[in-house]
């Protein structure tokens, strides 16, 4: 047979090229698929398949979250903060997300392309796989709700511009606003397990202010009662009855113990919950060792607040004191 004509030599060995480098690929974790370039044999055009992606990645899901947070979506004035997303490269031959970029000069001015980074990020029980680095609100910030924007880019410089995302600024400080105690057990005014003890806050407090990695969900702790004559006090602690919780102090006016006295440090322990929709924390008391007394009298029960605790903007929370209504 006769020898093949010029340009079709050419052809057939950029072919073998093309199927050698996806052989290779099959066993090498180099793929076709990422090739970018194009090349050109005569009037012949070749070109790769990551050329074939023409459509922009999305941004599914958004956040912003002030840092050592456990609810979201809040932010105060001069507080830190950080941008999470979820995205994904769209086409059938996607070439990968190159970038991410947010503009929340809303929030903070100037900061109209702020790069968001791969990796594992959990904010309120969701997963972001990108998130930027720590940026401060300005100050002053008004209260409110302030716009921001992500703009996604793939490798073959597809590009998308979504608007409409938000976050809540609050600047107001949370008070003690309620404390109440409750009969869980057999006698009134008298401390038993069961019995209940509620903090109610004048807007929701993240319960990551009062112990590192709380949810909110049912909890384990201790309660310490004190006795000081007819004004006996009470604090919580954690579960290994070692620190005390940001929860301040509440004084009975009563008198309740007549020695130091634990609920839920040994048997049946105590628990915490945080109701959102109430804006309560309850204390449930577990078993009870100590020395107490049973006091019926009526008494206005005083709740002085920690300032360590703090709301879902990161405002903390104001001392002042809270009386039982």
């Amino acid at each position: 047979m006769g020898s093949l004509p010029g340009s079709r030599r050419r052809i057939s060995a950029f072919l073998a090229i093309v199927l050698a480098v996806t052989a290779v690929g099959s066993g090498a974790g180099v793929t076709l698929a990422y090739l970018t370039s194009s090349a050109a044999l005569g009037s012949n055009a070749f070109t790769t398949a990551a050329s074939f992606d023409t459509v922009a990645p999305t941004v599914s899901a958004t956040v912003i979250s002030k840092t050592g947070q456990y609810f979201a979506s809040f932010v105060k004035q001069n507080g830190t903060y950080y941008v999470y997303a979820n995205a994904t490269d769209g086409g059938a031959v996607p070439s990968g997300i190159a970038t991410i970029r947010a503009d929340v000069s809303a929030i903070t001015p100037g900061q109209t392309a702020v790069a968001l980074v791969a990796g594992s990020f959990t904010v309120q029980g969701v997963a972001y796989g990108y998130r930027s680095a720590s940026l401060i609100a300005t100050n002053p910030l008004a209260a409110g709700s302030k716009s921001y924007t992500l703009t996604s880019t793939d490798n073959n410089a597809n590009s998308r511009l979504q608007t409409g995302f938000t976050v809540t600024v609050d600047n107001t400080a949370p008070t003690a606003t309620d404390i109440q105690t409750a009969n869980g057990g057999a006698s009134v005014g008298r401390i038993e397990l069961g019995d209940t003890i509620t903090y109610t806050f004048s807007e929701i407090i993240d319960p990551q202010s009062i112990l590192t990695g709380w949810t909110g969900a049912s909890t384990n702790v201790v309660v310490r009662f004190t006795n000081n004559a007819s004004t006996d006090t009470f604090a919580i602690w954690n579960t290994g009855n070692t620190a005390q919780l940001p929860l301040g102090s509440v004084n009975t006016k009563g008198n309740f113990v007549t020695a130091a006295t634990t609920a839920g440090a040994s048997g049946t322990a105590s628990t915490m919950v945080l109701n959102t929709t109430n804006r309560t924390i309850t204390i449930t008391l577990g078993t009870i060792v100590g020395t107490v007394a049973t006091d019926i009298a009526n008494k206005t029960t005083t709740w002085t607040p920690s300032a360590t605790a703090f709301d879902r903007a990161g405002v903390a929370t104001s001392t002042t004191v809270g009386n039982e209504m």
